[in-house]
C-alpha cells in the first residue's frame, strides 16, 4: 500500500480533513518565512501522510513558536523531538512533531544539522522539549545551543558513542562491571 492512498475512517481520511487546511498553513508559512522555508512536502504530492516543513536552522525557534501562538495554525502541542541520520552532508535531520488540539491536525518540522553542529533549543518555546532534546543528543549527538541540562538520559554517562548513528556497530555492546557513582548535585 502506498502512504498516498488515503486510509478511510469514521471521521473521513486525513487530507479530505485537513487538506486545505495544510495547504492554506504552508501557504502562509512560505510567505511569513519565505527565505527561512527550504523544502515542503505535502501529502498526496510526497510519500508522507502530514504536511513537512524544512526549515533553516537560524529560523527553527521563530517558526516553531508562530506555529504554536498564531491564530489559525493552533500547534500548542509538541508531541515529539527526534532525528535521523542520513549519511550524506548535512548529515542529520531533527524532527519535530506538532500536533494541534484545537484543529485536531498535525505538522512535521524539519531541520537539516551537519556533523558537530548545534541546533537551537525549544525549551522556551515548550517546556516539555527539554527531555526530548536529551534524548536526540544521547541516541545521535545533536547538540541543542541554549539546552538548561544537555546530557544523556537513556544511557549510562560513560557510555561511548550515540547508538542510533548508523556509523554506530551494530553489536557496540559496552559492559560497565561496576555501578556509576552517585552525582549528588542531582540529588538537590
Amino acid at each position: 500500500m502506498d502512504i498516498r492512498t488515503a486510509v478511510p475512517t469514521i471521521y473521513g481520511d486525513e487530507w479530505t480533513r485537513f487538506g486545505e487546511t495544510w495547504k492554506s498553513q504552508v501557504q502562509q508559512l512560505r510567505e511569513r518565512f519565505h527565505g527561512q522555508i527550504e523544502d515542503v512536502r505535502m501529502p498526496q504530492e510526497q510519500p508522507t501522510d502530514v504536511p513537512i516543513v524544512y526549515v533553516k536552522k537560524s529560523a527553527v525557534i521563530e517558526v516553531l513558536g508562530y506555529l504554536k501562538a498564531e491564530p489559525g495554525f493552533d500547534y500548542d502541542f509538541l508531541a515529539d523531538i527526534t532525528a535521523t541520520d542520513e549519511e550524506v552532508d548535512p548529515r542529520f535531520e531533527v524532527v519535530y512533531n506538532l500536533y494541534s488540539t484545537v484543529k485536531k491536525c498535525r505538522i512535521r518540522i524539519k531541520v537539516r544539522v551537519a556533523e558537530n553542529e548545534d541546533v537551537p533549543t525549544a525549551v522556551g518555546v515548550w517546556a516539555g522539549a527539554n527531555w526530548a532534546e536529551r534524548e536526540v543528543y544521547d541516541m545521535f549527538g545533536v547538540k541543542f545551543a541554549g539546552h538548561p541540562d544537555l546530557r544523556r538520559i537513556l544511557m549510562d554517562y560513560r557510555w561511548v558513542g550515540h547508538p542510533l548513528r548508523k556509523d554506530y556497530p551494530l553489536r557496540g555492546y559496552q559492559i560497565f562491571p561496576t555501578t556509576a557513582p552517585i552525582d549528588t548535585d542531582l540529588l538537590k
